[in-house]
């Protein structure tokens, strides 16, 4: 096991994987930016190393810096957290030659997953289903034309470099596809330096699904069950739940099984997150996020084990703490993300919380590095926690929920409070039904009302 972590990221999941590393008995170092002197993180963590001025390229995102930092306290492994440098195959190498462990997979897996051309080639080599589209980047128009034509209309033109809903445009028809291939090459330029662009078959309603596994990568994966995310706003997730309310047991053994076995094949380590598109009865594979996601607590509420641990596990060499054959599922779990944002046009609300306070009692986990007087610098992200409610089932759960939202009080910044107040008591919420484009359509709806 290792004797001392480094922590590359900042805000509730250094947090998270600050008392992981305590619980294990591994001593802890975090790395901070001038705006993040007084944040929770760094008041806890056994030692901790100022990286830079607040800008993240110049701080959490300056390789040199963080390796300098593990050299000097002697670290001997780094988790980087989500975000950041969490899927940058380059620091997973650098650490590699500096003969620091890094907690996540190989340079190698994450340059594979991190082009979402070749991720899709690599899912389909596996077994995992894929949406009907191109098999790499389309050369010219002509190309797109044919491809288009074969997989029929609705088609959606992705870059391949590209995330975040950038880059990304849908065609409708033939006369569309023209504007929106310039269109997407132009913003994946843009943004990613790349302005490669893949075509796949639009789905009109379709669920986002993503399936947790963990690797041991010696050959042996498990599954931890399925994650909803389809409550999107700009595709941004906005709530999480396991299980889905879409799946039946059936689907999500068989979605679960091909997933585990492919990352084995693969020999992949650690913790990871194969996202699907999900419409009648189908799966079809969208990309694979090699790192911890945000909503991992809800896959811990409904299965018992922390995915943290298992990471840290992994990565020192004690392989899997479980068998596949041991994961029970146990009741549903719902995740909300408290943003520092106005709950009506999602401006970001940076300042000073004057008054914090998280509910509490049976099923209730709050993960937030924030507190009364802790200032939300305007550099970052602007989530303020996760509100994670856990109940013997979903009626249970999303009772639980309505009852920690009333509690849940934050002063000082406007939050997104508010929205999931409205959205726990929405009728196709309680239903369950609801797909990636309900929260856009029902914000828009309101927006429109008021």
């Amino acid at each position: 096991m290792f004797q001392k972590i480094l922590i590359a990221n900042r805000g509730e999941i250094a947090l998270r994987v600050l008392r992981a590393a305590k619980e294990l008995g591994i001593r802890t170092v975090v790395v901070h930016s001038t705006a993040d002197a007084d944040a929770m993180h760094v008041r806890l963590a056994d030692e901790s190393v100022c990286i830079g001025p607040p800008p993240s390229r110049d701080s959490y995102l300056n390789i040199h810096q963080i390796v300098a930092a593990c050299e000097i306290t002697g670290a001997d492994a780094v988790h980087p957290g989500y975000g950041f440098l969490s899927e940058n195959a380059k620091f997973a190498d650098i650490l590699a030659a500096h003969k620091i462990t890094f907690i996540g997979p190989s340079g190698d897996h994450i340059r594979i997953m991190g082009d979402k051309i070749e991720a899709k080639r690599t899912a389909k080599r596996l077994g995992i289903p894929v949406v009907p589209g191109s098999d790499g980047a389309v050369s010219d128009d002509r190309e797109a034309f044919r491809i288009a034509s074969e997989i029929g209309f609705p088609v959606i033109i992705k870059a391949s470099a590209g995330g975040g809903g950038r880059g990304m445009k849908v065609a409708r028809s033939a006369e569309d596809l023209p504007i929106a291939l310039a269109t997407a090459r132009s913003e994946a330029g843009a943004a990613f330096g790349d302005d490669a662009v893949y075509i796949e078959k639009y789905l009109e309603k379709p669920r986002h699904i993503e399936v947790q596994i963990v690797g041991d990568g010696a050959g042996k994966a498990i599954h931890l069950g399925e994650r909803d995310c389809s409550l999107q706003r700009r595709h941004q997730k906005v709530w999480e739940e396991a299980n889905s309310p879409a799946l039946n047991a059936e689907e999500r053994s068989r979605i679960g099984e091909i997933c585990s076995k492919a990352i084995a094949d693969l020999g992949y380590s650690g913790a990871g997150t194969i996202e699907f598109l999900y419409e009648n009865g189908e799966f079809y594979f969208i990309e694979m996020n090699t790192r911890l996601q945000v909503e991992h607590p809800v896959t811990e509420a409904i299965t018992g084990i922390d995915l943290v641990h298992e990471q840290i596990r992994v990565a020192s060499g004690g392989g899997l703490s479980t068998r596949q054959e041991d994961i029970k599922f146990a009741g549903h779990a719902i995740e909300c993300r408290i943003n520092a944002e106005d709950a009506r046009t999602f401006t970001p609300s940076p300042g000073t919380i004057t008054h914090f306070h998280t509910p509490g009692g049976l099923g209730i986990r709050v993960d937030s590095g924030a507190y009364s007087g802790y200032r939300i610098p305007p550099y970052y992200d602007s989530l303020i926690g996760k509100l994670i409610v856990h109940g013997r089932n979903r009626v249970e759960c999303m009772m639980r929920l309505r009852r920690a939202l009333d509690e849940f009080v934050v002063d000082g910044v406007k939050t997104t409070l508010p929205l999931f107040r409205d959205l726990v008591g929405n009728i196709d919420i309680a239903n369950g039904d609801y797909d990636i484009h309900w929260l856009e359509k029902h914000l828009a709806e309101t927006a429109a009302a008021a």
